[in-house]
């Protein structure tokens, strides 16, 4: 049999008895949705404190170094007023990003009598993961860290510890590009004031010694240049997949096209929300895309019709 590379790494089910249900676990009751999502990942818990971290430590610098020292004090509260500002939102988009479901599939749900209430007709298959035993809907992909079939998803980013997928991706544009805003703006106050330092006495432009602002002063311009060339790359490549309405993962493996086409404008107004507004730039904003409940079957589940297809037990 021809094998596609759309499907190679799917199990193709059709019949419940195919399914194996003994080895599926119901899925969780309406009850555990109000819970909150956290992935238990060691790695990706330390990126984030890092990330945290880094943050304030750059916050340490631009406010205690450069900032209060300053004589001159309006230009002291305009740029601790806007970097602060920027850095709080790029950490509130941080944690929405962290710890927003970016659209797990239902667990479990390949049992057999969630497929015989389908109703499927002869030729008819739904794709079952055989990881999470999960029916998968079009478009989703399994991710090793989450242990969960997402909606979307682009990839895994250690840095937020989650996926980036339909529910969240919102957010993570939001975190690289206020990332990027603070560590430009970092990098342009730290040369106001080398150049502050050099004409003035170096032990009148800041609190701590001079050997210890240098260092301060050269580390916070290593993690400036480092994160902004960073989140810039990664800010340009998620916007440009959201305007092709292509994941990462789907570009990567090359899959076939099976979307309806989208304009640009509403390929962004499906991640950031209807209509266009200041909420875009927020990161307490809930885009409004209209989703259905994720429990209910159209919302989770493609079923496509492939006459004169057999129906398959393993991988195809």
């Amino acid at each position: 049999m021809m094998i596609t590379p759309v499907h190679r790494f799917r199990d193709i089910e059709r019949k419940p008895e195919y399914l194996q249900p003994e080895k599926c676990v119901p899925p969780p009751s309406r009850t555990s949705l109000g819970t909150m999502w956290f992935i238990r990942d060691g790695c990706g818990i330390a990126c984030a404190v890092v990330t945290w971290m880094l943050v304030f430590y750059a916050d340490f610098v631009v406010l205690l170094v450069m900032l209060v020292p300053s004589r001159d004090y309006v230009y002291s509260v305009i740029n601790g007023t806007l970097f602060n500002t920027l850095a709080f939102l790029a950490l509130a988009s941080h944690f929405r990003a962290m710890l927003t479901d970016p659209g797990a599939v239902p667990k479990g749900n390949a049992t057999k009598e969630f497929i015989e209430s389908l109703q499927l007709k002869p030729g008819q298959v739904v794709y079952k993961c055989p990881k999470c035993c999960s029916i998968k809907p079009d478009r989703a992909h399994h991710c090793s860290v989450c242990k969960r079939c997402i909606r979307k998803m682009d990839h895994h980013c250690p840095w937020v510890n989650n996926c980036v997928g339909e529910n969240n991706q919102k957010y993570f544009v939001l975190f690289t590009m206020y990332i990027a805003l603070i560590s430009l703006h970092a990098l342009i106050m730290v040369g106001f004031h080398f150049l502050y330092c050099f004409e003035e006495d170096w032990t009148k432009c800041s609190s701590f010694s001079p050997p210890t602002t240098v260092i301060l002063l050269i580390l916070l311009c290593f993690e400036a240049l480092l994160f902004l060339i960073f989140t810039s790359v990664m800010f340009g490549t998620q916007v440009h997949s959201i305007c092709t309405d292509e994941t990462g993962i789907e570009q990567l493996k090359k899959e076939e096209r099976r979307w309806a086409k989208k304009t640009k404008w509403m390929n962004m107004k499906a991640v950031f929300g209807h209509p266009f507004s200041i909420a875009w730039l927020s990161p307490f904003a809930t885009p409004d895309q209209g989703k259905a409940d994720p429990y209910q079957v159209l919302s989770v589940l493609k079923i496509r019709s492939q006459p004169g297809r057999r129906s398959a037990a393993g991988k195809e």
